[in-house]
Parts: structure tokens; C-alpha cells; sequence
């Protein structure tokens, strides 16, 4: 069952991430707005499980995905499994009144414009992104997904690659959990 192995970053300086992976091979496509409606469990916390089930939607697809806790301390590394829903803005609210009629409900939307790249690093295909996530900030991921036995190396492959991009402050926090964070310091 593949894993994805992920590691994210804070960032203020897209245009030298983008000038190194330029000299890598790489060139990043335009942005895509993606917009993620987060769902809780009825009867269990995802915040204290570490787990995470939401609706993306990417101009007309829509995808459900469920993501697993956590596997080691220093990546986002974790199981995911991720379907195609029926298209279109009425294909992601039905699914939304399936999870609701299960006794799933909304937790908070989170919206991002995301641009991607793929290099060849490590013997590895490895896709670079750039987010601007509304409400928290720009950040890089660098992800593969590979078979559990190929973990230790892909950690390692992307911890050279977030070297070589000069990649720092490593961030293993969602999107959700910062905005929920940034919401809770505006709150009080």
C-alpha cells in the first residue's frame, strides 16, 4: 500500500526555489486554485488521531481523500488514499451531504493556489510545490509517494533535495491546523 512522503516549508523567496529547480531540469506550471473542505468524524477527533478527511476540488474535479496519521517525526509522511468524486461544484455537495448523513461534519475550508514541478533527484521522480495558502502564508512541499520499504531512502532523497533548493523551517503542521491556529491567536 504506497505511502506519501512529504515534507513542507515555509518560504518567503519563491523566485530562487524556482531558479533551482530551473538548473535541475524543472519548470513549475501555472497555478491551479485547489479548495479543501475538511470533514469531522462523529466519533472521533481527528486533530488528537492525526488524521484527516476532506473534499478537494481543482476547477471542475473533485477528489475525496482520507489521510492517515502520521508515520515518523520529522515528515508529513503518512497513508493516504485519495478517489475521484462526480464533477462539478453539485458533484462535491453531494458527496458533502453523503458525509453529513453519516454524521460528518464541516470543520473549516482551506483555499490555496498551488503551482507544481517534477525533478529528477535521488533516482527519484519527486514533484516540488509552491502554495500561497489564503490566511497563512507561501510554503514549498516536497513529496513521493513509494512502497513503505522505500520510505527511509525517499526521506532522505527529499531532505537532499530540500538541501540543494536551500529549504529551511520545515513545517509538519496542515493547512488546517495553521489556519485553525492563526483563527485561535485572532480570536483572543
Amino acid at each position: 500500500m504506497p505511502i506519501e512522503v512529504e515534507q513542507k516549508f515555509r518560504v518567503t523567496d519563491t523566485a530562487t526555489i524556482e531558479l533551482h529547480v530551473a538548473k535541475l531540469g524543472g519548470s513549475f506550471a501555472p497555478a491551479i486554485e485547489q479548495v479543501d473542505q475538511y470533514f469531522a468524524h462523529p466519533q472521533r477527533d481527528f486533530a488528537h488521531t492525526d488524521e484527516a478527511l476532506r473534499i478537494r476540488s481543482v476547477c471542475e474535479k473533485n477528489f475525496v481523500t482520507y489521510k492517515g496519521p502520521k508515520l515518523d517525526q520529522t515528515t508529513k509522511t503518512r497513508h493516504e488514499i485519495e478517489l475521484p468524486l462526480e464533477p462539478g461544484v453539485a458533484g462535491a455537495r453531494r458527496f458533502a451531504e453523503l458525509l453529513a448523513a453519516l454524521g460528518f461534519s464541516p470543520v473549516r475550508e482551506v483555499r490555496k493556489h498551488r503551482r507544481k514541478a517534477t525533478v529528477d533527484w535521488a533516482e527519484y521522480e519527486i514533484e516540488i510545490l509552491l502554495d500561497e495558502v489564503a490566511g497563512v502564508g507561501s510554503f514549498a512541499e516536497i513529496e513521493i509517494v513509494v512502497e513503505p520499504d522505500q520510505m527511509d531512502p525517499a526521506k532522505q532523497a527529499i531532505a537532499s533535495l530540500a538541501e540543494r533548493l536551500e529549504l529551511r523551517d520545515g513545517e509538519r503542521r496542515s493547512y488546517l491546523e495553521l489556519l485553525i491556529e492563526r483563527e485561535g491567536k485572532e480570536a483572543s
